[in-house]
């Protein structure tokens, strides 16, 4: 199983839904800065189950403990541990999931990769997975933020056919997009989203969405190509949190409806430096960051367990009736912004520490 990302950030997450704990070691940090628990607190907050009647009902504080390598509050340079106990564990909800598999889960899949499997939540196919990514990704953000100035915002784009509408990328704040339990980039379009998410979860049914995300303030110059290219380590960083269905960046898929002459970024002057007047490129070229805002998009599936009476198989091929039990968010993406911001910061620091270090 690969559970590591990064080539001199290295992250490690471990853990399952309904193990004892979850975490994860990160080997690569930077010596000498500052870092405390509540660095890291606030990400695991915005990303914890129970925030409101939108998610799941699961009761966890996702308190996180530093186990190594920092020392009086500074980082030593050596391996930092990071664990979050698991408290509400019920793994009794997924017993009849033991022999019928859930459609559109990973329940099938891991069977036939391993021979076994975690049947109680899920396992490392869990949301509950992401909190290590999440813990590491605020490290990551602290380092850039202080060293670079780099500002990383995401927020919810869309909730199943309701889209948000234009988000200013030059302004937009995480108290902005925390502002409602929702985390729409447009204060505006937050409470339909809602209405929808509470809909489906009454009917015992979910739906999927989108979430977008700006990274500013990024130097020009990060990016290995030709294949640890920027945009491609953010679409793989992305494309492996649990759910996500797809990746765009800068224009994306419309920019294949364009014509050049109208896709170009002109080059100006700006402020001392050379700049874009647009970016439809998303702040990247060549995979290589240009100095303008870095922006994607994320797409995210309805989460698959769902309460209500599905025709489906067991295992042994006989036909089932399956009912989930547990608890479960009827949509997800207003929990996974903080998940994709993680997975940015991981990417862009890996990144920063390579440019680095070639300069040494």
């Amino acid at each position: 199983m690969s559970s590591v990302f990064g080539t001199i950030f290295k992250v490690s997450t471990f853990g399952e839904s309904h193990c004892k704990a979850v975490g994860a070691v990160i080997d690569g940090a930077p010596a000498g800065m500052r870092l405390s628990e509540a660095d890291i607190q606030p990400q695991l907050d915005r990303r914890r189950p129970g925030q409101s009647e939108l998610s799941t009902p699961r009761e966890e504080e996702d308190i996180v403990t530093i186990l190594s390598g920092v020392e009086l509050g500074v980082t030593l340079g050596t391996p930092i541990g990071l664990m979050v106990h698991n408290r509400d564990q019920r793994p009794g909800d997924y017993e009849e999931m033991a022999e019928v598999p859930r459609p559109s889960h990973a329940d099938y899949t891991y069977q036939m990769k391993y021979g076994v499997r975690a049947s109680s939540g899920g396992g490392r196919s869990s949301a509950r997975e992401t909190i290590g990514r999440v813990a590491a990704g605020a490290i990551a953000e602290k380092y850039l933020f202080e060293r670079y100035g780099i500002e990383i915002v995401a927020w919810v784009d869309a909730v199943g056919a309701i889209d948000a509408g234009p988000v200013d990328l030059v302004s937009i704040t995480r108290k902005e997009v925390d502002a409602h339990p929702v985390r729409c980039g447009n204060p505006a379009m937050a409470q339909a989203m809602a209405d929808l998410i509470a809909q489906v979860r009454d009917k015992n049914d979910s739906v999927g969405g989108m979430v977008s995300c700006v990274c500013r303030n990024i130097p020009a110059g990060l990016g290995e190509p030709v294949f640890d290219k920027l945009d491609a380590l953010l679409a793989h960083a992305m494309l492996s949190i649990p759910a996500s269905k797809g990746f765009e960046i800068g224009s994306g898929f419309s920019g294949s409806r364009m014509l050049g002459s109208a896709h170009n970024d002109p080059f100006v002057s700006k402020g001392g430096r050379l700049g874009t007047s647009s970016n439809y490129s998303g702040g990247v070229q060549g995979g290589i960051s240009n100095g303008e805002p870095v922006y994607f998009r994320v797409g995210f599936k309805p989460p698959a367990t769902v309460a209500l009476p599905q025709k489906t198989a067991r295992f042994d091929g006989s036909e089932a009736v399956l009912e989930a039990k547990g608890r479960h968010d009827p949509c997800i993406v207003p929990r996974a912004v903080p998940v994709v911001e993680a997975m940015a910061a991981l990417v862009l620091l890996d990144l920063v520490l390579r440019q680095e270090y070639r300069k040494l």
